[in-house]
């Protein structure tokens, strides 16, 4: 559900992305911390043990993206997602939750109270340094097996077709970010969707702004379940 191929290249000269770590655990916190600083465009500026200093830190330092554990004393993962992301929170910052614990309420939780991504500790490094590199550009990376059990249970949910004909039908998106729409559902990247609707990057980047600010949705995830939710994937 990201797209790795249109950020700042990782020897380029852009500014770095400054992470901040929160978990109980200092063996995860060093790990992630050391798998981070090994990339040119990343740098740790700070680390909590919980939930309450992770909500300080980050409102003094204002990191580009929280990784927050979902279990932490003090305050948890959740809670501090709303706090420091959430629709009430002042000046957002962007969270990543990243977890042991593949649990769909975790993962409901986490998408609703604001996080930009949801990440299972075993993923990988790989994708550790993807799901920071998409949330610092406002994107969103959840890992794949939960993001393909998110989608089917949406799917599973979805109203009736004459339903979502007509809320599709009603909604105020042209063709072409409908086809963007059913890319981006289909967990294509940015330079993917470009190859296949023949258009520029800068084209496709101004279609999924304007996808978002249309339907209030928030990232890729939120676009991903709209569609499964009203069938513009399921019913081509």
């Amino acid at each position: 559900m990201t797209d790795a191929s249109d950020g700042a290249s990782a020897g380029g000269s852009a500014r770095r992305i400054r992470v901040l770590i929160a978990d109980d655990q200092e063996m995860v916190r060093t790990g992630f911390r050391l798998i981070l600083q090994l990339q040119p465009d990343i740098e740790v500026v700070g680390e909590a043990a919980d939930g309450v200093e992770c909500v300080e830190l980050a409102r003094r330092l204002r990191p580009d993206v929280c990784l927050v554990d979902i279990r932490m004393p003090g305050l948890d993962g959740l809670e501090v997602t709303r706090l420091l992301a959430g629709p009430k929170a002042v000046d957002p910052l962007r969270v990543v939750v990243v977890t042991t614990f593949d649990q769909d309420d975790y993962v409901y939780g986490a998408l609703h109270g604001g996080a930009c991504g949801f990440l299972l500790k075993d993923a990988g490094p790989g994708l550790l340094v993807e799901a920071v590199r998409a949330a610092s550009r406002g994107d969103a990376l959840v890992s794949p097996a939960v993001t393909v059990r998110l989608l089917e249970r949406i799917g599973e949910q979805r109203p009736a077709a004459d339903a979502r004909r007509a809320e599709v039908s009603s909604s105020p998106l042209t063709g072409r970010e409908l086809d963007v729409v059913r890319l981006v559902a289909d967990g294509r990247t940015n330079q993917e969707i470009c190859a296949e609707l023949f258009v520029s990057l800068s084209t496709v980047k101004t279609h999924m702004a304007s996808i978002q600010s249309k339907l209030r949705l928030r990232n890729r995830v939120e676009i991903a379940a709209w569609a499964w939710r009203c069938g513009v994937v399921g019913d081509r």
